[in-house]
């Protein structure tokens, strides 16, 4: 039995030797080449540069709709794609931005309403997804929203006593 076991690793051990060609001569040239190629424009991102980062509404009043435009170039090296754009709440609509990619050098908008809403300080961010590096940019929005002035104040029940 040791006799099989030992002549059987042996084949085993003769077959896999006889087997092994030189890895070296089956690398294509044209294949290093293409590799070099795809390596060196894979760490090429675009970047999203902004005229600016927030836009201050100043005081306006409840329930009163507003909007502004944020400017963006893009700076990279490689087509700025915009999937998708999102603001924190429902009151903010981010609209109107290609989908088209935007060559290195190249220049787009997109637009922001915000409906008034809340009161006080109010701050809402917008983020933009695109194929940057980072993934996402933040853009935000402030606004001080005067009370609606044609609102009735709300009165409270004064509870019964027994």
């Amino acid at each position: 039995m040791k006799k099989v076991i030992l002549g059987l690793s042996t084949l085993c051990l003769i077959a896999f030797a006889s087997c092994k060609e030189n890895a070296a001569k089956k690398i294509d040239e044209t294949n290093v080449a293409a590799a070099a190629v795809r390596d060196a424009s894979s760490s090429k991102f675009p970047v999203i540069e902004f005229d600016k980062k927030e836009h201050d509404f100043g005081e306006i009043e409840a329930k009163t709709a507003v909007s502004t435009v944020f400017k963006y170039k893009n700076t990279g090296d490689a087509p700025l794609v915009i999937t998708d754009i999102k603001s924190s709440c429902g009151c903010t609509v981010p609209q109107d931005w290609s989908r088209e990619p935007l060559l290195p050098g190249g220049e787009g908008q997109f637009s922001v309403k915000f409906n008034g809403s809340g009161s006080n300080k109010v701050s809402k961010s917008i983020t933009v997804t695109a194929n940057t590096e980072k993934g996402s940019e933040i853009v935000k929005i402030t606004a001080f929203v005067k009370p609606d002035p044609n609102k009735k104040p709300a009165v409270k029940p004064v509870a019964a006593k027994n």
